[in-house]
């Protein structure tokens, strides 16, 4: 199910992964804006991340999202956490993103495992999606066509393999 807001914040393995995949642009269907961290933009070095992004940004399909010191706050706690429990830990940007998410209801874009889990885990209430998450959904609303082909492109073209979990899931709803 597609949350309420159509706005997302994405972290540096998304943008990484995703700048590669040559349908990246669905994103913008599905989302009115991406939001960039300060902390993000500082951790992307090379293209075509950086080229994505920059050209995001120019035609305000991405925005920066500057991290105040209450989102700070909440994701230097949100670290301090997940160090505590049985979780991939979680880095500072990706808590910028989960604790602006928690803020203002964007729906957080990583593939970084503990960022993926910690809503479960820490008991958030934040959508956070992986790139299977943002291919199915732009599925489901009809911008891609098929879903199976989809996601095999993402893999060839990202070297991101998804989980044998996520395979099956699609194949039973794809019936493929």
């Amino acid at each position: 199910m597609f949350p309420a807001s159509r706005e997302a914040i994405a972290d540096t393995s998304f943008l990484v992964d995703w700048a590669r995949y040559s349908k990246r642009d669905v994103l913008f269907r599905l989302f009115n804006v991406v939001y960039v961290p300060e902390s993000v933009l500082r951790e992307l070095r090379l293209p075509p991340a950086v080229d994505w992004v920059a050209e995001g940004l120019a035609a305000d399909k991405m925005a920066l999202f500057t991290e105040t010191s209450d989102v700070e706050a909440t994701a230097r706690r949100l670290m301090a956490e997940s160090r505590q429990k049985p979780v991939k830990r979680i880095d500072y940007p990706e808590a910028v993103c989960l604790a602006a998410g928690l803020k203002f209801g964007y729906v957080v874009l990583t593939e970084n495992g503990g960022a993926y889990f910690a809503p479960r885990i820490l008991g958030l209430n934040v959508a956070v999606w992986r790139s299977f998450e943002v291919i199915v959904e732009a599925w489901r609303r009809g911008y891609v066509e098929d879903v199976v082909q989809e996601l095999r492109r993402y893999e060839e073209e990202t070297y991101h393999l998804f989980r044998r979990r996520d395979w099956e899931f699609i194949c039973r709803i794809a019936k493929c």
